[in-house]
């Protein structure tokens, strides 16, 4: 019962971390950032197994943590109150090709970064968007004044 217990709190513990880290990181990691991640769940497995290292151990942790992920999706499925706060909202950070500063220093995403995201999708000037909305997972949305160009892009994600 502690496994689950301590598996209950780390996996609290990393929701809450991927949540304050934001979403700009999420979209796409540096390579830093990746050893960073897989150091810190190096790190969890330590304190939620400490020196148990059994097969029902590693099920309980494991379990844990499936059923716990099955939990938040399904409470962001059923409850449209709970997204916002377990999956974020997105965020409008173009309107009318004028970019929306305090927005973008809410999410973190830098003008550089929002320019890159543009250049990846064929958008030159920010005259061009209508409407760019930076998505829960990181990626941007851009709806131009050009349809064929509007629409997420699958590639367009933010460091």
């Amino acid at each position: 019962m502690e496994i689950v217990i301590r598996a209950l709190c780390a996996f609290v513990f990393l929701w809450l971390i991927t949540r304050a880290v934001g979403r700009s990181t999420l979209g796409e990691l540096s390579a830093f950032e990746l050893l960073l991640f897989v150091t810190m769940g190096d790190l969890i497995q330590g304190g939620v197994t400490q020196q148990d290292f059994s097969f029902t151990g590693a099920v309980l942790a494991v379990g844990t943590f499936a059923l716990l992920t099955v939990a938040f999706s399904y409470a962001n499925w059923r409850w449209r109150p709970v997204r916002p706060v377990v999956h974020g909202v997105p965020v409008v950070v173009v309107a009318d090709g004028e970019p929306k500063i305090d927005a973008m220093r809410g999410e973190r995403l830098s003008m550089d970064d929002l320019m890159a995201a543009c250049r990846e999708n064929g958008i030159e000037r920010f005259s061009d968007i209508r409407l760019a909305v930076l998505e829960t997972d990181g990626r941007i949305s851009f709806f131009t004044h050009d349809p064929a160009k509007s629409g997420a892009d699958q590639g367009a994600q933010i460091s």
